[in-house]
């Protein structure tokens, strides 16, 4: 279907008007005929201006000299289609947002169109999270979620939390934050292409597989919309037969909902300096199994966490365990990226924990079913940014709305995407004129429970940093969630980015790790053919770095070990004998492996690495998570 969506030249793909694409194997997707769009450069629809755009992308030097034929075939005009408002990501934020756009227009018997393009090959393919569901901005959005059929089967019943030390597991008190009375255990990814069927039910149309890649702005500087990437480009910077140029939204407002540290909001965010008056974000790695557990070890409901060990008293961290429907159980641990011993890796964490006595007996004679990593937003309140700019706004993870203390941001997420939808529907029916600038969206965030939810525990993550380490986060978040409850005229700061953290490695004592047992711990790249990752290999790598090798091997290598090769979480990175230069290294980027998780962007001590988007479809494409 994908290849026929995006054929411009295609006869065949006329038939296509009016009819459907689909979320996995969920019901089609009503989308007003717009297939159209991309099988034909016939007349426009009626009320619809659509146009050529001359706007021609920036391209990075190629390993081959290009014909002429080939340089225009890769600067031909894009197509381009007008619409009032373009998400960039189909999670809950964007989804959210969607679905109450089109409520609102529905309500009011208007026209608009709801645009939402998302980069993973179906809606939920990217999603990855715990998770324990707070539904009160579900509540709010979809009132009657249980007879819809909402993926909701699991209630939590029974909260646990465990101090570990190597052999043994203390039961301790946990925050208010954490009590998940009322709450839901569910796969993230499940529930997210529910919301997308809600959607498509209302009339959003939503486009998998296409990947936002480029922001267009209108001649005043505000945005215009984004531009997808073009496909069937060879590693060798040349256009393949099966080459197509990117397609052209033009919006009225566009909403970003790429997810924690998104590539375009990366861009968006020094454009306008969304972060000037906000502290540095600060992100963990979560890594994340789902098992199928022996039926005897089943304990259905249970929300388990725990802190302590493999982590040292200096590196914030905590694993969760969680059991669901049909004897599954997700499991996790989550590293935060502020750490300092450059050996450390994360994922090797994640799997010595599990050998851990009181975590091993629940996963003994199951089976795992699946795996998958993200970053996360760990900055919290203080490291929120400028929400709105002119044309747009920040939704979501992208944002940062997680509640740390909590372990919590999915309805957060979606309560951003309400508001911003509110305030874009508003401005929009308004019909003033130059760009809409969403200023009430900020407004209203900054008066609604999730700014109280967030202000309340600001100073929880950041006390971690302090000469204690764990010991004094613990008690000071113990005092400040349970006594004073963010009410204090002092707000802590987080003391720097996470890529300025690491020591030298002659600094550190080199962790070492048991060799996984291919029983309860496996092997890196056994767990990543448990993603689904798929990336068309003839392409130009979406890693990239900004300039050449120089700083990984003459840096990242001598000073920290090269670190990469510990904090990703896919296998990408390698440092390799150079056979062209005996007795040196070369960095070698495995781009096939990435699972998306952005934590290369994040962490790299040089600021080198460029997290980009592959052809639409390409990453992992998870199940149960």
């Amino acid at each position: 279907m994908t290849l026929l969506v995006r054929s411009l030249r295609a006869p065949a793909a006329l038939a296509l008007r009016g009819s459907s694409l689909r979320i996995g194997g969920a019901a089609p997707l009503a989308h007003r005929a717009t297939l159209a769009i991309f099988a034909t450069r016939s007349a426009p629809s009626a009320g619809i201006a659509r146009a050529f755009s001359t706007v021609l992308p920036v391209r990075q030097a190629t390993a081959i000299e290009l014909t002429a034929e080939q340089q225009e075939k890769l600067t031909e005009e894009r197509f381009a289609d007008e619409v009032d408002v373009c998400i960039i990501g189909a999670g809950p934020a964007g989804l959210s947002a969607a679905i109450r756009l089109k409520q609102r227009a529905n309500a009011e018997g208007k026209e608009l169109r709801v645009f939402v393009v998302e980069k993973g090959s179906e809606v939920g393919s990217h999603i990855l999270s715990g998770a324990v569901l707070e539904t009160r901005a579900l509540d709010e959005l979809i009132p009657d979620w249980k007879e819809k059929g909402a993926p909701l089967n699991t209630p939590a019943t029974k909260d646990r939390m465990l101090f570990l030390t190597k052999k043994h597991a203390i039961p301790m008190p946990h925050p208010p934050q954490m009590n998940n009375k009322g709450n839901f255990i569910v796969s993230l990814s499940n529930f997210t292409k529910w919301l997308g069927e809600q959607a498509e039910e209302l009339g959003v149309e939503i486009y998998p597989s296409f990947a936002a890649s480029e922001v267009l702005y209108n001649e005043d500087g505000s945005v215009k919309g984004i531009a997808t990437n073009d496909v069937g480009i060879g590693k060798d910077g040349a256009p393949k037969d099966n080459f197509e140029r990117g397609m052209e939204i033009h919006a009225k407002v566009t909403l970003l909902a790429e997810g924690c540290h998104g590539h375009l909001t990366k861009k968006l965010s020094k454009k306008f300096d969304l972060r000037k008056d906000a502290q540095a974000q600060t992100y963990a790695l979560g890594l994340k199994e789902v098992w199928e557990l022996a039926p005897e070890k089943f304990e259905p409901g249970l929300v388990l966490h725990s802190i302590g060990w493999p982590m040292d008293y200096k590196t914030y961290g905590g694993s969760f365990m969680y059991h669901f429907e049909d004897n599954k159980c997700a499991i996790g641990y989550v590293v935060a990226l502020d750490y300092e011993n450059p050996t450390l890796s994360p994922y090797k964490e994640f799997q010595r924990y599990k050998q851990h006595p009181a975590i091993r007996k629940f996963l003994e004679g199951g089976k795992i079913l699946s795996y998958g990593a993200r970053a996360l937003n760990e900055g919290g309140y203080q490291s929120i940014p400028k929400l709105v700019f002119p044309g747009g706004a920040l939704i979501g993870c992208t944002a940062g709305f997680l509640n740390v203390p909590k372990i919590k941001g999915t309805h957060t997420a979606m309560k951003s995407g309400m508001l911003a939808a509110d305030a874009a529907y508003d401005a929009i029916q308004a019909e003033a004129p130059g760009p809409i600038t969403l200023d009430s969206y900020e407004t209203n965030i900054q008066n609604s429970w999730v700014y109280k939810e967030l202000k309340e525990v600001r100073n929880v993550r950041p006390s971690f940093h302090n000469p204690l380490g764990m010991w004094g986060g613990i008690a000071w978040s113990g005092l400040d969630t349970l006594i004073l409850k963010g009410r204090v005229p002092w707000t802590f700061k987080h003391p720097k980015p996470d890529y300025a953290t690491l020591k030298p490695l002659k600094d550190v004592t080199p962790i070492e790790y048991p060799r996984p047992d291919g029983e309860i711990s496996f092997e890196l790249l056994e767990n990543v053919s448990r993603t689904g990752t798929n990336h068309e290999e003839n392409q130009p790598s979406h890693l990239r770095l900004q300039r050449g090798q120089k700083e990984q091997i003459e840096r990242n290598y001598p000073v920290f070990g090269g670190p990469e090769q510990k904090f990703c979480p896919a296998g990408v990175y390698e440092y390799l004998d150079d056979e062209a230069n005996p007795g040196k290294k070369r960095f070698q980027i495995n781009a096939q492996n990435c699972i998306h998780c952005k934590t290369c962007d994040i962490k790299d001590p040089s600021q080198n690495i460029d997290w980009n988007v592959p052809e639409g479809g390409g990453g992992p494409k998870y199940s149960y998570t």
